[in-house]
This record gives C-alpha cells, sequence and structure tokens, in this order.
C-alpha cells in the first residue's frame, strides 16, 4: 500500500508541474530571441514578441469575421486577433510565431490586433 501511496504522490508531482515545465521550455526556446517577453512588453507601444499558438478560434466581432488566437511564450499569454479573416495558411495551434504590433487591453485581455507576423519553424 506504501508503494501506491508513493507512486500517487510521484504522479501527482508530475501532473501538476506539467504547464509549469512546458512555461519553462518555452521560455528556454524563445527567451534569447524575442525583443520582450510578453509580460514585460509594453502596452501601446510597438513591440516584437514571439510565442506558440496554444488556441486558434474563429469569432466574429460586431458581424466581421476576426481570427483569434493565444500567443503563449511561457511569461504571459497574448490574445492575437485578425480582423477580417476566416483562416490564415500555416496559422494553427503548436505552430512558432513572432508578431510585431501594439498591445492593447480589451475587455480587461491583453491583445493586439491586425500585426505583422512571421511563421517560425
Amino acid at each position: 500500500m506504501a508503494e501506491k501511496t508513493g507512486l500517487r504522490a510521484r504522479l501527482s508531482r508530475w501532473a501538476s508541474s506539467g504547464p509549469d515545465l512546458h512555461a519553462e521550455q518555452l521560455r528556454r526556446e524563445i527567451g534569447d530571441q524575442a525583443e520582450h517577453t510578453i509580460s514585460e512588453a509594453p502596452d501601446r507601444a510597438q513591440v516584437t514578441v514571439q510565442g506558440q499558438l496554444r488556441t486558434v478560434t474563429l469569432r466574429p466581432r460586431g458581424g466581421v469575421p476576426a481570427l483569434e488566437a493565444e500567443l503563449d511564450d511561457g511569461s504571459a499569454v497574448l490574445v492575437v486577433v485578425w480582423l477580417g479573416r476566416r483562416q490564415i495558411t500555416g496559422i494553427a495551434p503548436g505552430r512558432n510565431l513572432r508578431v510585431t504590433g501594439r498591445i492593447g487591453v480589451f475587455e480587461g485581455v491583453r491583445s493586439m490586433y491586425n500585426p505583422r507576423y512571421e511563421l517560425l519553424p
């Protein structure tokens, strides 16, 4: 029985540290290449950040199609929105991406609208 408890404890630690390990791995991969981390990037200033896309969703805004994606660099998540687009070739979950634009806070969420983007390997 003690063996199961030890195994449960190890599995619990492994499961709970998964997101932390993923964030740390993203910071290591992206850290030296980006101008700013998402968490440190100033609002309303032209910045370049990069990370990995977690989700990509078609979410109309005001009757206009909008492609919305969550960009994660391990420090924070930035919502990237392309207005008037239903899809963009290469923009998919798990893809590494570099975006340039201005970050604003809309409805309490840090977002970047219609950024220039570069698909990364």
